[in-house]
């Protein structure tokens, strides 16, 4: 039984994801060419474009740690929103004296934070002034890749700090950094110990899903528009079938 069990909730997973799929797929391609949808407002991606514009002209760097879950698994989600989010920002900030600067934990993490920032000079025809450096992997370790990061953060005159992707309490250490530093730390985690800690230390933290939502803020493409509608779709769809199953074993029939 436990076994068959295990396949159920194996084959329940794939279709949801699936249907998941298709339905980004279908809202993306019926999106196009139409105004862009109305979100509600979200203050730390207000505040993070506002801060793009007065780190370009001030001179600063702003700095995005992707984290050091990998890209295997639960936590290459968060990941991904942050690559999406390195993407947009390096091309806002690229003209900078001072360009973004990317850290994360983990070796393929940081190939493509450097292939995304090369591509966002290339996006602009700077490709010339992208340096290597600017995706660096500081530690393979949860607390080594906090040690590792906290340079960064002092060293390099980085006025914000985008945090957006796997931590855990290790992470207190760079908000710790960031707010010695005096510069801004707008961030959201997959981990719960990692929220809990962002929700006390970060200037704007990012609360649950929230954080998967940074693309489509920082408009990366109608997919990530479409993903927000899928998720209010689907949580509806599970919301009304625990009502149901709830119901049905009320009434004896589960």
């Amino acid at each position: 039984m436990s076994l068959l069990g295990a396949s159920g909730s194996n084959l329940f997973g794939l279709l949801f994801v699936i249907l998941f799929f298709a339905l980004m797929v279908i809202f993306s391609i019926l999106s196009r060419g139409r105004a862009r949808r109305n979100l509600r407002e979200i203050s730390a991606f207000s505040k993070l474009k506002r801060q793009i514009g007065l780190a370009v002209e001030a001179g600063k760097r702003l700095h995005i740690s992707l984290g050091h879950g990998g890209l295997y698994g639960p936590p290459s989600g968060s990941a991904l929103v942050g690559l999406s989010m390195l993407q947009r920002v390096a091309r806002a900030a690229s003209i900078s004296d001072r360009p973004p600067v990317a850290t994360s934990g983990e070796a393929v993490e940081s190939v493509l934070s450097q292939d995304t920032l090369r591509d966002a000079y290339q996006h602009i025809g700077a490709e010339n002034q992208y340096e290597h450096t600017s995706g660096q992997v500081t530690g393979l370790t949860p607390f080594s890749y906090a040690a590792g990061t906290i340079p960064v953060i002092s060293d390099q005159q980085v006025s914000t700090n985008i945090l957006s992707g796997s931590f855990g309490g290790e992470v207190a250490l760079i908000a710790d950094a960031a707010e010695r530093n005096g510069s801004m730390v707008l961030a959201g985690s997959d981990s719960l110990p990692g929220q809990a800690v962002l929700y006390a230390a970060a200037d704007e933290p990012l609360i649950g899903e929230e954080l998967y939502a940074g693309g489509a803020y920082l408009q990366a493409g109608p997919v990530h528009t479409a993903s927000l509608r899928v998720q209010d779709i689907l949580r509806w769809v599970l919301v009304i079938v625990i009502l149901v199953g709830a119901f049905l074993k009320l009434v004896g029939v589960l």
